[in-house]
C-alpha cells in the first residue's frame, strides 16, 4: 500500500513538472509579446472653446481661427457656448467641460463669483488649464493660466484720445456703461478717464444702465433731458450702442454728437458704415483664436511653462467713419 502511494505521488510530480516546463518555455518563445496598450491610447489633446456669444461675426472669427490652429497641431477642438449672453447656460457649459475632463479650456472671461468659483476651484481640482480669451478676469480671482486678447485699458485710452482729436479739449461727455460693470469695462473706463483727465474743460458724466433695449433707450432719454449741452457719447459695451443711437436719433440730428464704441461687433460696424457713429475700436479676433490654442497646447506639452500671467495682447486700432466711407 505504501509503495502504491509513493508511485502515485511520483507520477503526479512528474506531470506537474512537465506542465511547468511547457508553460515556462512559452514565455521565452519569440512570438510572445506584452500587451501594447500604450500604442492604442489616443494622445490627441481635447480642447473646448466656450463663449457667451455664439454665431456672432466676432466670435465666429475667433472660433474659425482656433479650429484651424487646432487642426494644424493635431488637437481636437469643440466650440460650445450660449446665445444672447445667457449666463446660466454659459456657466453650465463650463461645468460640463470640467466634469468631462477635457485637457484644456479656452473661455470668454466673465467677472462673476460663479465664474471665478468654476475656474478657481473646480477646474483647478481637476487639473484643467484655463485661458481666458477676449475678456479677462482679475488674476487674483481666478487660476487661469493666461489671457489672450485686447489691452482693454489701451482701448479706452485710444477712444479718449480720438475724442480729443475730433471734439477738442472742451465739452461734456457721457460714458455709457453696463450696470453689471464687467472687469473689461472697468479697464476701458480707466483708459478713457486717463486720456481726458488732463483737460479741465472736459466734463465727464458716467451713466450706468441695464443692457435691455427699453432700459437703454429710457436712460439715454433721461441723459439728454438732464444734460442738454452734452457733446459726446462713449458706449463702453457695444450691447447698449444700437438702442442708445436710436434714442439719440429720435430726439435730434445725430451728426451734432460725437459717438464712439469700444467694440467692433456687427451693429457697431453697421452704424459706423452709416456714418451714425464716429469711431470704434477694431480688435483682432483671428489672432486671439490662433494664439489661445497655440499657448494652451504649449502648456499641455510642457513647451512653455509657466505662461505669462499678465497675458498676451493682440492688436487693436481705432477705425473712424471717414476711413470706411
Amino acid at each position: 500500500m505504501r509503495k502504491l502511494v509513493i508511485i502515485n505521488l511520483s507520477f503526479v510530480s512528474v506531470v506537474l513538472f512537465y506542465f511547468t516546463v511547457v508553460s515556462g518555455s512559452k514565455v521565452f518563445k519569440s512570438d510572445w509579446e506584452l500587451p501594447r496598450a500604450t500604442e492604442q491610447v489616443n494622445t490627441k489633446h481635447r480642447l473646448v472653446l466656450i463663449t457667451q456669444e455664439l454665431e456672432t461675426p466676432f466670435w465666429d472669427k475667433v472660433a474659425n481661427a482656433a479650429m484651424e490652429q487646432a487642426k494644424k497641431e493635431s488637437a481636437s477642438l469643440e466650440v460650445w457656448g450660449s446665445y444672447g449672453n445667457n449666463r446660466e447656460d454659459f456657466l453650465k457649459k463650463i461645468e460640463i467641460a470640467i466634469y468631462s475632463q477635457v485637457d484644456g479650456i479656452i473661455v470668454q472671461g466673465l467677472d462673476t463669483d460663479e465664474f471665478k468659483a468654476l475656474t478657481k476651484i473646480k477646474a483647478a481640482s481637476y487639473g484643467i488649464p484655463i485661458i481666458t480669451v477676449a475678456n479677462d478676469v482679475p488674476m487674483g480671482d481666478s487660476l487661469r493660466k493666461s489671457y489672450v486678447g485686447s489691452d482693454q485699458y489701451l482701448a479706452g485710452k485710444m477712444i479718449g484720445e480720438q475724442l480729443l482729436a475730433d471734439m477738442g479739449t472742451a465739452g461734456e461727455v457721457a460714458i455709457m456703461i453696463d450696470k453689471q460693470y464687467q472687469y473689461f469695462q472697468k479697464q476701458r473706463m480707466e483708459g478713457i478717464k486717463d486720456a481726458l483727465k488732463e483737460y479741465p474743460n472736459i466734463q465727464i458724466v458716467v451713466i450706468e444702465m441695464q443692457d435691455a433695449r427699453e432700459q437703454v433707450m429710457a436712460t439715454t432719454k433721461d441723459v439728454l433731458n438732464q444734460n442738454p449741452n452734452i457733446d459726446a457719447f462713449i458706449a463702453i459695451n457695444a450691447d447698449i450702442l444700437a438702442a442708445m443711437v436710436q434714442e439719440i436719433e429720435s430726439r435730434s440730428q445725430i451728426e451734432r454728437y460725437y459717438i464712439y464704441s469700444c467694440d467692433d461687433d456687427y451693429e457697431s460696424i453697421s452704424l459706423l458704415n452709416q456714418g451714425k457713429i464716429n469711431g470704434i475700436i477694431e480688435q483682432s479676433p483671428e489672432e486671439m483664436g490662433t494664439k489661445s490654442v497655440e499657448l494652451i497646447l504649449k502648456w499641455l506639452n510642457n513647451e512653455k511653462v509657466p505662461l505669462d500671467l499678465n497675458g498676451y495682447l493682440t492688436d487693436i486700432q481705432v477705425v473712424k467713419a471717414s476711413n470706411v466711407r
